[in-house]
């Protein structure tokens, strides 16, 4: 009989699985290490027993003990199962950028999840490095995992996934495609393959946001480079030590917009069902096509299972929010598809200026046509409201037909974007649709924006 002692015993000798569709375009051989076969779901199942292994080799975790660690989700799943076996309790430390699964998952499998904020600095005492830290002095018989400065992170890869990817190849890899976090798995893989053969090129896949590829270009840590950004499970705005720059020949970023679309395509066009990191990976694959042959035998590791993004990028609505999904735009009525289900708000000619004032504040809305008996006769936005206030305070008790400005155009549904942006100057600030029926809606800068 052929069976496994435990889970754990499953973890590694994932399958290289060959691409078709998104990579047609390339004239080499793309082969995915598809690491979601790892129990855990995720690359991260190899390094969190091994941390945990060696940890317990020196005297670091001790029976019964606490493991802590901050995680954007996928280690603290690899280190729960982990402990599940060994018999240890976990707390972890997430930032509250990542996914909702994420979190739940953690929470199924018993351990104590606590949330951070995201946008603030590392060393910030909120933050997700500072907070775990923190608990890992506080509690009692706990260990402190740190996997981005923890060693046996590069070591595990180095000593299962290279090999594997060396072996699975048969020696034929000629570059290495990777999204770089931790930094374990491009160090820990890059340093075996690079041993194995130094014409081997490692390339790391980065996200804007994130201080990595300039930092590897320039020497330069630039505090410029860090601002929040979507993409999970790639980029940092911290240097970890498992990040060994001499191993990797190069960079390339991606965009929010491009990993969360080249994520849902992947499942859609391979059939691979994946995280928000490979679809990093595949645009950035695509970015480097300069880089490849036809001889060449390109291999790109698969992070983590798309069941973890299930609420963000494989759900229409987020990545609509966002601005990801490419829809086409190219009328009056394309630019208010997604609210035209919502009332448009209106002021009378008669009404006091302080009634249109709290609508805008109630509403956050920063223009309001005007209207009478016989439709609609002018508006009014906030820079025309200041205006008028910084002339006369007693503004607020003035009717709005004092104070209004020139009724904003009208334009029929099919009316094209171009023409319709033409009419939004910085002396007109939105533009009427005409829907038919007597009703309207409107359609203001910030609607150009979003479609562009």
């Amino acid at each position: 009989m052929q069976y496994a002692e435990n889970i754990l015993g499953t973890i590694g000798n994932t399958p290289l699985v060959k691409l078709n569709v998104l990579t047609k375009e390339l004239p080499c051989l793309v082969l995915g290490k598809y690491e979601t076969f790892n129990p855990g779901n995720s690359v991260k199942d190899r390094m969190a027993l091994k941390m945990i292994e060696d940890a317990e080799a020196d005297g670091r975790l001790k029976p019964g003990g606490t493991i802590i660690e901050g995680t954007s989700g996928n280690t603290g799943m690899g280190l729960a199962l982990a402990a599940i076996v060994k018999g240890y309790k976990c707390i972890f430390v997430l930032s509250d950028k990542q996914s909702k699964e994420k979190m739940d998952i953690l929470r199924a499998v018993g351990a104590e999840v606590v949330v951070c904020p995201t946008n603030v600095e590392p060393d910030d005492p909120r933050s997700y490095y500072s907070v775990s830290k923190r608990l890992g002095k506080e509690t009692p018989n706990s260990w402190y995992v740190n996997q981005y400065d923890n060693p046996s992170n590069c070591k595990a890869h180095f000593e299962s996934t290279g090999p594997e990817i060396w072996e699975q190849t048969d020696g034929k890899v000629t570059h290495f495609v990777v999204g770089v976090g931790t930094g374990g798995t491009i160090s820990g893989v890059g340093s075996y393959l690079k041993m194995k053969n130094p014409k081997v090129k490692i390339w790391g896949i980065d996200t804007y946001g994130s201080v990595f590829k300039k930092y590897h270009e320039t020497g330069i840590f630039d505090e410029n480079e860090i601002y929040p950004y979507i993409t999970e499970g790639i980029g940092e705005d911290i240097l970890p030590a498992n990040v060994n720059f001499g191993v990797i020949d190069g960079f390339t970023k991606v965009t929010d917009k491009d990993a969360a679309v080249y994520t849902q395509l992947l499942a859609k066009k391979e059939g691979m069902f994946l995280g928000n990191s490979a679809g990093s990976a595949i645009k950035g694959l695509l970015q480097l096509k300069e880089h490849f042959t036809k001889d060449d035998v390109v291999v790109v590791l698969f992070h983590d299972h798309g069941s973890r993004y299930v609420g963000k990028m494989f759900n229409d609505d987020w990545m609509r929010e966002r601005g990801f999904l490419e829809d086409e735009i190219t009328t009056a009525a394309d630019l208010i598809k997604d609210h035209i289900d919502k009332p448009m708000l209106t002021v009378r000619t008669e009404e006091l200026v302080s009634h249109a004032i709290e609508r805008m504040r109630e509403y956050k809305i920063s223009q309001i046509p005007v209207e009478d008996i016989n439709g609609f006769v002018g508006s009014v936005d906030e820079s025309t409201l200041l205006h008028h206030f910084i002339e006369d305070k007693n503004i607020a008790k003035k009717p709005i037909k004092d104070v209004m400005g020139a009724a904003f155009p009208i334009v029929s549904k099919e009316t094209s974007i171009d023409k319709v942006s033409k009419l939004i100057t910085k002396d007109n600030q939105a533009v009427l649709v005409d829907l038919g029926n007597g009703k309207h809606h409107i359609i203001t800068k910030y609607d150009i924006i979003n479609a562009i």
